[in-house]
């Protein structure tokens, strides 16, 4: 059942703009002051050319000149303050909702739409607020403040502001209609790109290996100039809007020169009215020209947004759980049905099973018979459309995803490593690594003398191809990981795929060590030697429960190779 959804006015990216929109709106209240100080140059144009020339008096110019100066330094200091406010707003709003998104994104990655990045739109948000276009957003409603200046010197000074005005609003809107879908499109296809670089990256050994590299570049190559292409079309027709607004301001601040001059010939104004009044008219102008030159990332900032507000209103964050006490390893799992896509056949039908402390239970069937699925559900990975599941008696969801996490320990069919020590990595990337814990781990998995032959030993970094590790290794090392901390359960999918024999002796004697500790294991494989250590089988086909039993009933009822398997299994047994 989906979550409800949130009103707009509790949408966590609200919420973190009101927490700190008082900046904002100390930042406006600057800008009031501001605007008013931009007075400051016309007006003393206009008393230098109707006053000081006129009396010829040097004190009066030595007082309007140091005026001047003091509040020309105030409006820097306004300014000043303003623009750090803007871009302390926008850093509060990263830090408010950086570590959310993130959780997030890593919660549900298998949910999001390709090339969603909500962690990019919130950086992309974070650099609009730190940009000059939001403050020209807060100086465009002060253009009115000019217009009606220049009213004051003559009416039709002011109507020449207005009509000019209006001009440059129509070009603002014309940019809007004409530009915002090609930036878009422009947007989606570098993204397409960027995925296709990154999916060719996790793949560049077989496209070297294989003789694709030719292919793939060529591919690699097209997507780009597609997205250059569309980019540039953007970009051309957003440049052409912002540079005739430059040129056009500057061509009626001439013209409303030549106005001024005619009224002043007409002895309707003065000299440093009609001076005044062409500065009044690039000072009113100057933030629609500016909003049209930075429209790109006002339209990007605006994509951003929407995107962000709609992933973080259907991604609530987790609810504070109970803490409880550490469960014994039983686990039960009652007619579980997962269904992602409603109206298609469930990926797991009435899934029924439990397993008791010191028992390992070995779940068996081809490749896409849904065992991984399993697994994912009992971790809480995948939640069940109907039935539960239940760890120590208590339900999964009953457990945060940290509590949860230190009792189960998993060893997935692709050990992937994260960026950071070996260490780490074994101590699941703790900020406190317990050293004795770690190396503990390590020798149950019997990786340590493999870990200390790397060059930084335990200390060694995984990240950039630093150190070159095979797959089995990188296995052993996600097995001690899956062993740190002593948890209750351990669930291994396919532990055996990049094992060797002496690897594959190791994770038999975990799994012995864990079930003579009172703990459980489940093991999902195809492969035979992997379940020497299993208690019970289960076997599945197409996410159903075709069988289940004690180990060499299921053996011998189920599979054609029998012998063969009891040959092998009591082989590994034994070593």
């Amino acid at each position: 059942m989906s979550a409800p959804q949130q009103s707009k006015s509790s949408n966590p990216l609200n919420e973190a703009l009101r927490a700190s929109r008082y900046l904002l709106v100390v930042a406006f209240a600057f800008s009031v002051f501001v605007n008013f100080l931009m007075l400051t140059g016309p007006l003393f144009m206009l008393q230098v050319y109707d006053r000081v020339l006129g009396s010829r008096s040097e004190e009066t110019l030595v007082a309007l000149l140091a005026l001047v100066l003091f509040l020309f330094g105030l409006m820097w200091l306004l300014d000043f303050a303003r623009t750090r406010l803007i871009g302390r707003f926008g850093a509060r709003l990263q830090m408010r909702l950086d570590g959310r998104v993130f959780r997030s994104q890593l919660q549900r990655a298998d949910r999001m739409p390709n090339g969603a990045s909500p962690s990019r739109d919130l950086e992309t948000l974070q650099a609009f607020y730190a940009s000059p276009a939001l403050t020209a957003m807060m100086d465009a409603p002060f253009t009115p403040l000019f217009v009606a200046v220049m009213f004051i010197f003559h009416p039709l000074l002011g109507w020449f502001a207005v009509v000019a005005a209006l001009v440059l609003v129509a070009i603002t809107l014309l940019n809007q209609v004409l530009t915002a879908h090609r930036l878009y499109e422009a947007q989606q296809t570098v993204e397409i790109g960027h995925r296709f670089a990154d999916n060719a990256r996790r793949a560049r050994e077989i496209i070297r290996s294989q003789g694709m590299l030719g292919p793939v570049t060529e591919r690699f190559l097209a997507r780009r100039i597609g997205a250059l292409t569309r980019s540039m079309e953007a970009i051309d027709l957003t440049g052409a809007f912002s540079t005739f607004t430059k040129v056009f301001r500057l061509a009626l601040q001439s013209m409303v020169l030549a106005v001024g001059a005619w009224l002043v010939l007409g002895g309707e104004i003065t000299a440093g009215a009609m001076i005044a009044g062409s500065i009044l008219l690039g000072r009113a102008l100057a933030p629609i020209e500016q909003l049209i030159g930075r429209w790109t990332q006002i339209t990007r900032a605006r994509q951003a947004r929407r995107a962000l507000s709609t992933f973080l209103a259907e991604a609530p964050d987790a609810m504070v759980r109970t803490r409880l006490p550490r469960p014994e390893g039983r686990l039960d799992v009652t007619e579980v049905t997962y269904a992602p896509v409603p109206g298609k056949p469930p990926i797991l039908a009435k899934i029924s099973f439990s397993v008791e402390p010191g028992e390992a239970l070995g779940v068996i069937g081809r490749s896409g018979s849904g065992k991984t699925s399993i697994a994912k559900t009992i971790l809480g990975l995948l939640p069940p459309t109907l039935g539960e599941v239940r760890l120590g008696g208590a339900l999964i969801d009953h457990y945060s995803a940290e509590d949860l996490g230190a009792h189960v320990g998993y060893l997935p069919q692709d050990p992937m490593l994260i960026t950071g020590t070996i260490s780490e990595n074994i101590a699941r990337m703790s900020l406190e690594p317990d050293s004795a814990k770690v190396v503990e781990a390590a020798q149950k998995a019997k990786a340590h003398e493999l870990i200390l032959s790397l060059p930084e030993g335990y200390d060694s970094r995984v990240e950039d191809n630093e150190i070159a590790l095979s797959g089995g290794q990188r296995q052993r090392i996600a097995l001690a990981r899956a062993l740190y901390g002593d948890p209750v359960l351990l669930v291994l999918d396919e532990p055996n795929s990049a094992l060797d024999h002496e690897g594959s002796d190791a994770l038999n004697k975990a799994i012995r060590t864990m079930k003579a500790e009172g703990r459980s294991v489940i093991v999902m494989t195809h492969r035979p030697v992997a379940i020497s250590e299993c208690d019970r089988l289960m076997v599945v086909d197409q996410g159903q429960v075709k069988a289940i039993g004690p180990r060499d009933e299921i053996v011998k009822s189920m599979m054609k190779n029998a012998s063969d398997v009891r040959r092998v299994i009591g082989g590994a047994a034994g070593s």
